[in-house]
């Protein structure tokens, strides 16, 4: 019996790593990646025979032409920023153009990156990230809108991963560092003021080894179509921890750095106003609408518990464990 053909797009990245090496040792499928650069590939060797280099850029897909028709899984992590143009090119109509190329009569089933970014506290898509978004928070909603009415959508899991730690702040690991877990270096240096602080605000979080568990779980089990209440064609389901506190967060990295605890002053809209001013910040009409938001927080939320698994790390101590996080 011919095995499952599974392809993973943006594979050299912290997450299409992650699930790349959780497929290589969970299941029998071969794996097609598809990457610009091999050579960062490191968390598996590139000589497995179930290993198949794709090597191009998303935008140019139609030269896998033969390979995407026999395709039978798709796991997109291929995303962009930064520039407007790359990002409509990357995030739209890329996606449209590698969806087209696919066999219906053979493929059973897509898992789309997003952001849970772009959705509210329901899981409905927010308003604002079409109208104030940046290039890549208004794409990814334009592209989860436009797949709603695709001939594929009741084959699409949107997955909304949330804040993503990955990687360790070393570069000790043999996956990439995420640009979250990147940070950590840079919110300790802000711990001397962070500390004076009570911030009042919610957020999620995930690591990319749990990501790649629930990718796993749902690329190797029988797709179903989405059932859940006033979502529509497309699937969606928001990758997360239950949600901890901004202070929380700070308690928790004080604690592991080994620095006192002090009484703090509250975070008000004037203050932040204030801080604003005085610090290096420049903002977008996004960062605004974020910050007077200040809740980024879903239900429901899905985890490797969701699935009978075990997380890999569920509480932001182990995130700093795993990240090398020095401790004091």
């Amino acid at each position: 019996m011919k095995r499952p053909q599974i392809l993973i797009t943006g594979a050299s990245g912290c997450v299409g790593q992650y699930v790349s090496s959780w497929l290589l040792n969970n299941s029998e499928a071969d794996l097609l990646l598809l990457v610009r650069d091999k050579s960062k590939l490191n968390a598996f060797e590139l000589n497995n025979p179930r290993i198949k280099l794709l090597i191009g850029d998303i935008r140019n897909s139609n030269l896998f032409s033969n390979e995407l028709c026999a395709v039978t899984r798709v796991i997109h992590t291929a995303t962009a920023w930064g520039d407007p143009d790359r990002a409509y090119q990357v995030n739209i109509k890329a996606v449209k153009a590698l969806l087209n190329q696919l066999n219906p009569d053979v493929l059973e089933q897509i898992i789309y990156f997003s952001t849970a970014s772009i959705l509210n506290h329901e899981l409905q898509p927010l308003m604002e990230a079409f109208t104030d978004g940046t290039e890549y928070i208004q794409t990814k909603a334009q592209c989860l809108q436009e797949l709603e009415s695709h001939p594929l959508a009741e084959k699409i899991i949107a997955v909304f991963p949330t804040l993503v730690f990955g990687g360790r702040v070393d570069q000790e690991s043999p996956f990439p560092t995420s640009y979250l877990t990147s940070g950590i270096t840079k919110a300790i240096e802000w711990l001397w003021l962070a500390r004076w602080i009570r911030g009042y605000s919610k957020f999620h979080f995930i690591h990319a080894e749990d990501i790649a568990f629930i990718c796993g779980h749902l690329s190797t089990t029988p797709h179903r179509v989405n059932c859940q209440p006033g979502q529509g064609r497309v699937w969606r389901l928001v990758l997360c921890q239950p949600y901890i506190t901004i202070d929380e967060a700070v308690d928790t990295l004080l604690k592991w750095r080994g620095i006192r605890n002090t009484p703090r002053i509250p975070l008000t809209n004037w203050l932040v106003r204030i801080l604003i001013k005085m610090l290096p910040i420049h903002l977008t009409q996004w960062d605004r609408f974020s910050i007077n938001q200040r809740h980024f927080t879903h239900d429901p939320i899905t985890s490797p518990e969701s699935f009978g698994g075990q997380s890999h790390a569920r509480t932001l101590r182990e995130v700093f464990k795993h990240a090398g996080v020095a401790k004091r």
